[in-house]
């Protein structure tokens, strides 16, 4: 009879293997601290990390892991796959990877140089992604997987970059502009958001990927 710890190593062994497992990262060119950990840190293990404070590092076990499956869901789709759309108000895979781009930009402007706005610069480069729609639909289209994890790849660099210059006090702080009473938001709950898109979009990007399989076959 088949135990309730069964279960839960073959679902490991399933999402492991999802997309290729530890072994894709190994072929795939990004850069090394934005795609996946240390050689002696394991992806699957949540906890502090060498070169942050605990709590930090803890945020970046978990950001390192959700970023492991939007890769493995995304690079290996054709050019095709990334600008399908479901119908004429989706979005499409490709857009809403760059969306997770211009969603850890935002928060890097917000929390390490409390700005509540892109630039113009900024804006030409993640503003269409930030607010996808027909704006979206428009411009984003024509590129490769390996484009737009590499466009991901450069921001995670930068802010993993900026969070070893940080420690837990900062990770705590209340923001009062964005708090109201009795539903206080800090800077951990802003980068755990973060996380939360990355598992939200990655769903939304699976169900689009296994439609577009269906649709571009006939």
């Amino acid at each position: 009879m088949k135990t309730e710890n069964h279960f839960r190593r073959e679902f490991l062994k399933k999402t492991l293997a999802m997309g290729g497992g530890f072994a894709a990262f190994a072929s795939f060119s990004l850069p090394a601290s934005a795609s996946t950990p240390p050689k002696n840190e394991d992806l699957m293990s949540i906890g502090p990390r060498k070169g942050y404070s605990p709590a930090i590092g803890s945020l970046v076990s978990m950001m390192f892991y959700m970023r492991h499956t939007i890769i493995n869901t995304v690079k290996n789709l054709s050019v095709e796959e990334l600008d399908y759309l479901m119908d004429d108000k989706a979005n499409s895979i490709g857009a809403l990877v760059l969306h997770l781009g211009a969603t850890d930009k935002f928060y890097q402007i917000n929390t390490f140089e409390g700005r509540e706005e892109f630039t113009p610069e900024e804006d030409k480069i993640w503003g269409a992604a930030m607010r996808l729609g027909d704006e979206g639909r428009s411009q984003i289209k024509g590129k490769s997987a390996d484009y737009y994890l590499k466009m991901i790849a450069d921001v995670r660099e930068e802010t993993l970059k900026k969070l070893k210059e940080k420690d837990d006090n900062w990770l705590m702080e209340v923001d009062k502009a964005w708090s109201q009473p009795g539903n206080e938001v800090n800077t951990y709950w802003k980068w755990f958001h973060v996380m939360e898109h990355e598992s939200n979009h990655g769903g939304q990007m699976r169900i689009i990927r296994d439609r577009a399989a269906i649709a571009l076959a006939g």
